[in-house]
């Protein structure tokens, strides 16, 4: 966890240990950097603002190496720094003030949904290759980097081929989360980025399309 307000870092360093978590903390980016070289975490909690670096700048530092699941921290209710933070790869957010509680268990659900369990192990349709045990996407026989939340959306949705899902219906089976708890846009932008990345041509998707007025489906 990284944050540079002690008593924050305090009492969710508490509510997660009472649920069995182990929990490193940092103040500022040289020692969460240090942390970061040794064993991976399983999860990045990271405060938008601290010292030593904009949030949003080490999230895109970490990317660069790791594609390990990272909510966000932030007293910014914009939404243009909450769709920043998606774009970076963050796989979640929760603005201050939060209830510790709810924090605790937005990090059992994005360590759940992390590594899904579904069937079957492989989707291929015509040039769309999608591995769900080895959790890889090759399209036209090049590979295609996802993050673990990215890969989630589009094995989900190549899983239920035709079947149109809203935003809402996503955020309950891909990110095991509320509306109430997420914001939409949280859909739109993993959509976007999908589809940048596996769609020759992501203003005209093949694969992921809108279904205007609902929300989205996988054409096959």
């Amino acid at each position: 966890m990284i944050d540079d307000e002690p008593r924050v870092r305090e009492v969710v360093s508490a509510y997660l240990a009472r649920e069995g978590f182990k929990v490193s903390e940092a103040a500022d980016a040289d020692t969460a950097r240090k942390i970061l070289a040794g064993p991976a975490p399983d999860l990045l909690i990271l405060d938008i603002m601290f010292p030593g670096a904009s949030g949003l700048d080490f999230l895109h530092e970490v990317r660069k190496h790791s594609d390990m699941p990272v909510i966000l921290l932030t007293a910014r209710a914009e939404e243009a720094d909450r769709v920043l933070g998606l774009e970076l790869g963050a796989d979640d957010y929760v603005v201050k003030p939060f209830s510790p509680r709810e924090l605790v268990a937005r990090v059992r659900t994005v360590l759940r949904r992390s590594r899904p369990s579904l069937t079957p192990a492989s989707l291929d349709y015509d040039g769309l290759t999608i591995d769900v045990n080895a959790r890889e996407v090759v399209v036209d026989g090049k590979p295609v980097d996802l993050t673990a939340k990215e890969f989630d959306l589009l094995a989900f949705m190549a899983s239920h081929p035709k079947q149109v899902f809203s935003r809402g219906q996503l955020l309950e089976q891909v990110w095991d989360s509320s509306a109430e708890w997420q914001d939409p846009a949280t859909v739109t932008v993993h959509v976007r980025r999908v589809r940048h990345k596996i769609e020759t041509d992501p203003t005209s998707p093949r694969w992921l399309q809108t279904a205007w007025g609902v929300g989205y489906r996988f054409q096959p």
